[in-house]
C-alpha cells in the first residue's frame, strides 16, 4: 500500500492584516521618524558642510572631520580623553556599585530593605538643576562649603579646598556625583533581579554544603546574565551622553578640564554658531556609541537557549 502524507494547505495572510499592522505602528513610527530619525539624518547631512545659521549650507566634503582630528586640539587632547574617562568611570564603576549594594540590600529582612531601597532610589528623582545647586553648595571652595566646613572643624584641612578650581579635582568631583545620581536606578533593577531568583536553588546548594561565595558565583551571577549584560550596556552608553549635570556644576571647566563630548558639541552649536561642526561631532559620537554597543554585543552577550542546544 502506498501511504500518501497530506500537505498542509498555506493560507495567505488575511485581507487586512498589514494595514491594521501598519495603523497599530503608526503612533510610535511618526514621532520616532520625527524627532529621532529625521533629526539624525539632518545632522548627518550637515556633517558635510559649512554651516554657520547665516548663511546657507556649502558642501565641504569630509572637511569637518578632518579638522577636528588633524587640528583641533582640544578636540583630541581634552575632550575624547575626559568622555573616555568619564564613561568608564561612572559606567562600569556605577554598574558595580549598583550590584554590590542590591546584594546587600537582599540580605536585609523585607521591612528595612524595602525603607532602605526607598532611600537608595530617592537620588534617581531628583531634577538636574536641583542636584546640580545642592552638590554646589556641598564642594563650594570656600569655607561656607558644607565638605570644606566639616574638614577644616575636624581638622584634617587648613584651607578651604577648591574642589572645581583645579582640572584633576572638578573631574572627579563631576564623576563622582554623577555616579552617585544614577547608581540608585540601576541598583533598584538589580535587586528586582535578584528577588526573583528562587530560593529553593540557595536551599540545595545550601544542602551540599556550598558557601556563600560558591553561590554568588554559580547561582546569582549566572540567572542574572540578562539582566547584568543589559544594564551594563545601557549604563554606559548613558554615561557617554550626560550634558546636564556637568554644565551647570562645571561648564566643562576649569580650563576644558570637564569638557565632554555633549558639552562640547553644544557650545559649538549654540555659543559659537558651527552647526556643521556640532554635527560632525555628532556624527563620531554616533560612531563611537555604535560601535561599543556591537562590540558589547558581540562578546559579552550571555548565551541564548537556541546556542545552548
Amino acid at each position: 500500500l502506498r501511504l500518501e502524507t497530506a500537505r498542509p494547505e498555506k493560507r495567505g495572510k488575511p485581507r487586512g492584516e498589514g494595514a491594521r499592522a501598519f495603523l497599530l505602528l503608526l503612533p510610535y513610527a511618526l514621532p520616532f521618524s520625527l524627532f529621532i530619525l529625521l533629526p539624525v539624518l539632518m545632522a548627518m547631512a550637515l556633517s558635510f558642510t559649512y554651516f554657520d545659521v547665516i548663511n546657507p549650507p556649502t558642501f565641504k566634503g569630509f572637511l569637518n572631520f578632518i579638522t577636528l582630528f588633524t587640528q583641533d586640539t582640544v578636540f583630541l587632547k581634552n575632550v575624547l580623553p575626559n568622555t573616555f574617562l568619564y564613561a568608564l568611570v561612572v559606567g562600569p564603576g556605577g554598574y558595580v556599585l549598583s550590584f554590590l549594594i542590591a546584594w546587600m540590600l537582599t540580605q536585609l529582612p523585607k521591612g528595612p530593605r524595602t525603607v532602605l531601597a526607598l532611600a537608595v532610589y530617592t537620588p534617581s528623582m531628583l531634577g538636574s538643576v536641583f542636584i546640580g545647586v545642592v552638590w554646589r553648595a556641598i564642594f563650594s571652595g570656600d569655607q561656607r562649603g558644607i565638605v570644606n566646613y566639616l574638614l577644616i572643624n575636624l581638622g584634617i584641612i587648613d584651607e578651604p579646598i577648591g574642589f572645581f578650581s583645579t582640572g584633576n579635582r572638578a573631574l572627579a568631583s563631576v564623576i563622582l556625583i554623577n555616579a552617585w545620581r544614577w547608581f540608585p536606578f540601576n541598583a533598584v533593577i538589580f535587586l528586582a533581579a535578584l528577588q526573583r531568583i528562587p530560593q529553593e536553588l540557595y536551599e540545595a546548594a545550601s544542602v551540599d554544603g556550598a558557601t556563600t561565595l560558591r553561590k554568588f558565583f554559580h547561582i546569582t551571577l549566572p540567572s542574572l546574565q540578562p539582566v547584568l549584560f543589559v544594564m551594563g550596556l545601557i549604563g554606559t552608553l548613558m554615561s557617554f551622553n550626560v550634558f546636564d549635570v556637568i554644565y551647570l556644576l562645571t561648564g566643562g571647566g576649569p580650563s576644558g578640564a570637564t569638557t565632554t563630548l555633549p558639552v562640547l558639541i553644544y557650545e559649538t552649536a549654540f555659543k559659537r554658531y558651527r552647526l556643521s561642526q556640532a554635527a560632525a561631532m555628532s556624527v563620531i559620537t554616533g560612531v563611537i556609541l555604535l560601535t561599543f554597543a556591537m562590540l558589547f554585543i558581540r562578546f559579552l552577550s550571555p548565551p541564548s537557549d537556541t546556542d545552548e542546544e
